[in-house]
């Protein structure tokens, strides 16, 4: 009897080992797992932190594009600014100035007036010529102090932005489109025009070409 008890007792231990294996292998899958499931957990942390990174960056430089295209938007405005009021200064005096060039038409046209030989006969008028002619001069020193220049274009050629053609001139000999009258002198005033000239233009004369051709002489 005693023998059957301890082949039953051996039986029952055997039947333990086999339960215990299972609960170390089940204990040591859940470690596994746990320190599986922190691995991807720090992984996902770890990318997480790399995609906040990233964007943190990619606002900096959005900011830093909006603050310099601010800073250049705002260097535009200031330097368009400066260059109204530089040019308000430069043309401050163009509307008066334009309301002077029919004094200095006048001026011009009483000297033009003169005979030579009435100046030559009589003293006083004479003088009066001279008086007018010294105020021409100090207009024209006022003037170009002031940036105004007249255009006088004869000989020249024929410009449209500051010529203004009134007829045309045919047997000149010059080339077409030179100027070679001048009825009314233009002024410009810092490059800008305030008034153009109004002028003759030659027409049906020689081209540049011709004129500036070497002569060749035939004769025997």
């Amino acid at each position: 009897m005693s023998k059957a008890r301890k082949t039953k007792d051996e039986a029952a231990g055997e039947d333990e080992a086999p339960a215990d294996e299972a609960v170390e292998v089940a204990v040591a899958a859940d470690a596994v797992a746990a320190d599986t499931g922190a691995a991807e957990a720090g992984a996902a942390e770890a990318a997480a932190e790399v995609t906040r990174e990233e964007a943190l960056a990619a606002e900096a430089a959005d900011l830093k594009d909006q603050l310099l295209r601010a800073l250049a938007e705002t260097e535009n405005v200031r330097r368009r600014l400066q260059r109204e009021k530089e040019e308000g200064v430069k043309y401050a005096a163009a509307g008066l100035a334009k309301d002077m060039l029919s004094v200095a038409d006048n001026l011009r046209r009483a000297l033009d007036s003169a005979e030579p030989d009435a100046l030559g006969e009589s003293e006083p008028l004479k003088a009066l010529h001279d008086g007018v002619e010294m105020v021409e001069r100090e207009l024209v020193t006022v003037f170009e102090r002031a940036g105004i220049n007249r255009i006088e274009p004869v000989g020249e050629k024929f410009d449209h932005d500051y010529h203004q053609a009134m007829f045309e001139v045919p047997g000149t000999d010059q080339p077409n489109g030179t100027v070679v009258e001048l009825l009314q002198p233009g002024y410009v005033m810092h490059g800008r025009l305030l008034r153009p000239a109004l002028v003759g233009v030659a027409k049906g004369g020689k081209d540049e070409a011709d004129r500036d051709r070497p002569r060749v002489d035939t004769t025997v």
